[in-house]
């Protein structure tokens, strides 16, 4: 009995030891283009270099991230198979969602978290636009005919333009894509004139000339973009709302698997070429323990609650 006990302690540690054994797959549940996608394509040659096997990124776009999100929480439990976990999906669909597939505080395990960015209201050139007050004021004076692109029901970027609506009492008309790359290309082309989207999403094209910035959803202004106000001090107090990239496996996964996750994906970020990269895109590379990140990811899906109830948005 008592060895049969031992054996069963050392199995995790077992598992770890013969971690990895095949190909690692990272599930990005958005759509190809998006800083959720391009920054674990980013690391991916790394940590196949690092760690011997093949490490190839999957995309499964739908539902706000939730279609990717239960492939990974209902799947494998060995550490091959990792999400791209943005705060949507960890902090804020659980409380926008009626039901989802998954908890994904019972069945997803948090490994790190890879980056940070605040979100950035964007307008295409044509609306005539320039702050934050200007689109309230359009807004009121068309209730019902201004719209926002967003990456999904639940994400960040539909939360942003609900607190805005809330906050500011306007009518705006949310039009959702299956990821931020499509909304993107909408928004570029101008078939919608506004969106709410993380910074290192959109500043290329703020930079290019083709987007034009209007507030950054953060109590300070980026130091990559020091002329861009916030909007906070453009007449909404208190009006914050990031973005974080986190790495998630299936919740049954052993712990020494995840501290080797953790500490090969943290290595990679620190890597020169994909720090100089992620800080070009204006993303703060966080890369912390797994314990730490499970309390931060606590912390943000209370904090997540609070807004989601405060903004009234609602996804059935």
């Amino acid at each position: 009995m008592r060895l049969a006990f031992l054996l069963f302690a050392l199995l995790p540690a077992l598992a770890a030891q013969g971690f990895p054994s095949r190909q690692i797959t990272i599930v990005v549940p958005y759509s190809p283009g998006s800083t959720s996608d391009l920054l674990p394509r980013a690391i991916a040659p790394l940590l196949a270099q690092s760690m011997g096997v093949p490490v190839i990124v999957e995309n499964r776009p739908g539902a706000g991230g939730n279609v990717g999100a239960a492939v990974v929480a209902k799947g494998d439990a060995s550490g091959h198979t990792l999400l791209m976990a943005p705060s949507a999906i960890l902090a804020t669909n659980q409380w926008l969602y009626k039901e989802l597939p998954f908890d994904p505080q019972k069945d997803l395990a948090p490994v790190i978290n890879a980056a940070t960015t605040p979100n950035l209201w964007v307008a295409h050139p044509d609306l005539p636009v320039r702050s934050m007050l200007d689109i309230i004021t359009l807004a009121k004076a068309k209730p019902g005919s201004l719209s926002f692109a967003s990456g999904g029901n639940g994400t960040t970027s539909h939360l942003c333009g609900e607190l805005l609506k809330t906050t500011a009492a306007i009518d705006l008309v949310h039009v959702p894509y299956k990821g931020p790359a499509p909304a993107l290309q909408d928004l570029l082309a101008g078939r919608v004139p506004l969106m709410c989207d993380n910074f290192s999403n959109v500043i290329a094209h703020v930079r290019a000339g083709r987007l034009r910035a209007i507030a950054l959803t953060a109590l300070k202004r980026h130091p990559q973009a020091p002329e861009v106000p916030t909007a906070d001090e453009s007449g909404l107090p208190g009006f914050e709302v990031n973005v974080w990239y986190g790495f998630a496996v299936q919740a049954a996964t052993p712990k020494p698997v995840i501290h080797r996750l953790n500490a090969e994906i943290a290595k990679a970020l620190r890597e020169r070429g994909v720090a100089e990269r992620l800080d070009s895109l204006g993303l703060t590379i966080v890369a912390d323990s797994p314990e730490e990140f499970a309390r931060f990811v606590a912390a943000e899906s209370a904090k997540m609650r609070k807004l989601v109830q405060a903004s009234g948005a609602r996804v059935d």
